[in-house]
């Protein structure tokens, strides 16, 4: 009896969402310019997985904090900094 139901191979829309968005949350405080590009892939990879009318919130919002943290972390490694408004 052939089994008419539909085999997925890979990892779930909401797992990748949940991974990139720890990978996200995780790489302000260590890591960032790692964890920021592979939250933006897993974010990426959610969003294309995700079938019509689903809601792409999660994946979106760790696409964006990803790409946060990915420029935080090329800023600090290039050693830019502001010297404006008084802060030191």
């Amino acid at each position: 009896m052939p089994d008419n139901s539909l085999t997925r191979t890979g990892a779930s829309p909401r797992t990748l969402g949940a991974v990139g968005l720890i990978c996200a949350v995780a790489g302000f405080f260590v890591l960032g310019i790692v964890l920021g590009p592979a939250a933006v892939v897993c974010g990426r990879l959610a969003m294309r997985r995700t079938p019509r009318g689903a809601r792409r919130v999660v994946p979106l919002i760790t696409v964006v904090l990803g790409a946060i943290d990915t420029l935080i972390a090329f800023l600090w490694l290039t050693g830019a900094h502001w010297d404006g408004g008084g802060f030191m």
